[in-house]
């Protein structure tokens, strides 16, 4: 039997079944966790290092690298972002 293969929309969120807009923002913050715990990969923090840098408590570093993106607001991980120096920005494209 021949696998059948489903062309991607960009968006793994969308291509699961959530509806655009909840898909857009679930795909940002996917994003933005991936890239601050890159951020404590790449400068070889500990999660205590990485909780000061951040000002959140260890618990979260543990929850941040552990990828639990439901307990992150979109607005956390923006903020968490600025502190260690990204600049996360928003792409608009047209629909």
């Amino acid at each position: 039997m021949k696998e059948r293969i489903t062309r991607s929309s960009g968006n793994v969120f969308i291509d699961l079944g959530f509806p655009k807009e909840e898909a857009t923002v679930l795909a940002m913050r996917a994003e933005l966790m991936a890239r601050l715990r890159s951020v404590i990969a790449d400068r070889g923090w500990t999660q205590q290092v990485a909780a000061k840098r951040l000002g959140i408590g260890q618990s979260r570093v543990s929850d941040l690298v552990r990828g639990k993106w439901d307990k992150f607001s979109l607005d956390i991980l923006v903020t968490l972002a600025a502190r260690v120096g990204q600049k996360p920005s928003l792409l608009l494209k047209a629909a």
